[in-house]
């Protein structure tokens, strides 16, 4: 179960990755939009980070949240990338 929550949550960062790099590229001709969209993919990944020690604060994750906790945060990382990637998609229809 470790490993296919792993797998999913590359998949999905893959994916970001990729619409990410459409976006800049269609911007390529628009510094200031570009700059605009790297800094809130910045920001974005910030928030990530932050919303996974807000859900898992403990020092020592695997004492305190056993061994599920590697799937459980590959999986919130998951659903938080699919959401970003859902944002970034709304992005590049405007």
């Amino acid at each position: 179960m470790n490993a296919c929550a792993n797998e999913e949550a590359r998949r999905v960062d893959a994916e970001l990755n990729q619409v990410f790099r459409r976006l800049l590229s269609r911007a390529a001709s628009q510094p200031d939009v570009r700059v605009k969209i790297e800094a809130a993919e910045e920001a974005w990944v910030a928030y990530r980070d932050a919303y996974m020690e807000a859900m898992y604060p403990a020092k020592d994750k695997l004492a305190e949240y056993g061994s599920v906790y590697p799937m459980e945060a590959d999986l919130l990382r998951a659903k938080l990338t699919q959401q970003q990637v859902a944002a970034l998609k709304n992005l590049s229809q405007h």
